[in-house]
């Protein structure tokens, strides 16, 4: 392959990665927009995030794109060949964490005009730092090739299911204690579980990022809990 063909392919790639990089940002704009509009029942805020989606969605097509433009072009091979897939995977997870972070944001007006009350601001609020603070790590550790940060990420996904099982626990006491809650404890609930949803695509960006950058799989034993079936 010739020396100016090289550093095209190389500027392709370059590109996919800068776009990663910018839909992992709007992913973590997104999911904190969201979680600051349901907290604070901001509307306004809560609808920029929605805009938001659209411009997340256009990113991902334009990965796509230049992805397939790529493969047709230059016909990559083995750890190159490996690099664009795991873009098109992860770009695939960030746009449902897009997806995600809209959900929680259409459910502000639902949840009422008053803030959600401190108990419960508290324990969701708790629970979108943690996926927040993965969402924002996991294209940190790839971009900086850290393989050995993407397995321990991965693994700490279990807490984001702790959390989850608490919140969902105290929403039900709230709602038994007061069943004028149950409709606002009910739309609180369904954005919990959105959270939830979002750190198991960050956990599959991180095993997507660690193979691309090992070229070996995680082992398939991921721990899940989840345990508001038993609640």
């Amino acid at each position: 392959m010739a020396e100016h063909t090289v550093a095209s392919f190389d500027d392709d790639l370059r590109e996919i990665g800068q776009i990663i990089d910018g839909m992992g940002e709007l992913a973590g704009t997104m999911v904190g927009g969201a979680t600051k509009a349901l907290l604070s029942a901001d509307v306004a805020l809560a609808q920029r995030v929605v805009s938001d989606d659209i411009v997340m969605d256009e990113r991902q097509r334009e990965l796509d794109s230049r992805a397939i433009t790529l493969i047709a072009r230059r016909q990559p091979m083995a750890d190159d060949l490996r690099s664009v897939l795991g873009a098109i995977r992860m770009a695939g997870d960030l746009e449902r964490i897009g997806d995600l972070a809209k959900n929680i944001a259409k459910r502000v007006g639902a949840v009422g005009e008053n803030a959600v009350p401190r108990d419960l601001s508290h324990s969701i609020e708790g629970m979108a730092h943690l996926v927040l603070e993965q969402v924002d790590d996991v294209i940190r550790d790839y971009a900086a090739g850290d393989a050995a940060a993407l397995t321990r990420l991965r693994a700490s996904d279990e807490s984001i299911d702790a959390r989850y099982t608490a919140v969902f626990r105290e929403l039900l006491t709230y709602m038994m204690e007061d069943p004028r809650n149950i409709t606002a404890c009910t739309h609180l609930l369904f954005c919990a579980k959105n959270l939830e949803r979002i750190g198991d695509h960050v956990t599959n960006i991180a095993e997507n990022a660690y193979y691309i950058l090992t070229g070996e799989q995680l082992p398939p034993n991921r721990p899940k809990r989840d345990e508001t079936a038993a609640a």
